[in-house]
């Protein structure tokens, strides 16, 4: 399963929850809010609302995500650069540390599971580089000297799959 595979599973995942919560639960919630009488100082009421609201904002953001992830043309991405979906091993030149990375999107990103967003100062200073090369990145604690020590482009990965 790829990467943008694993992405589409659980954004679909996510919708299903809140399709769920906004279609049963919160109506249910609603409806005994009522029941309990005046709703301008209803408590229930107002937290139920407010979560409805929040629920179908997150699944309109949701479906968007989605609808940009079917758009990446994984034909084009490049196999020799970074890009998103690649694997990449990073030395720090300075401490001498290696960080292995996958660049993801910003909202998918794990860090535990050495995910980097792509909008992220890293993510956005070690796209486009290739194998071997260096990379100055700014970030908030100064800047940082990388070199590309490995590689692994999402179409190289999708090959072997």
């Amino acid at each position: 399963m790829s990467m943008l595979d694993e992405i589409c599973q659980k954004i679909d995942e996510e919708m299903g929850k809140l399709d769920h919560e906004l279609t049963r639960d919160l109506p249910e919630r609603i409806r005994k809010a009522v029941e309990l009488g005046d709703l301008r100082e209803n408590a229930e009421y107002k937290a139920a609302l407010e979560r409805q609201q929040f629920v179908q904002a997150r699944m309109s953001h949701l479906s968007q995500r989605q609808s940009e992830l079917f758009q990446i043309d994984v034909e084009n991405l490049p196999s020799d650069r970074v890009g998103f979906g690649s694997k990449v091993s990073v030395e720090d030149l300075e401490m001498k540390e290696v960080f292995d990375f996958t660049i993801v999107a910003g909202d998918f990103m794990d860090l535990d599971a050495g995910q980097i967003s792509l909008a992220s100062p890293i993510g956005q200073g070690l796209l486009g580089a290739r194998k071997d090369q260096e990379v100055t990145i700014s970030l908030p604690r100064g800047e940082r000297r990388y070199r590309v020590l490995k590689l692994l482009t999402l179409p190289e990965q999708l090959e072997m799959g």
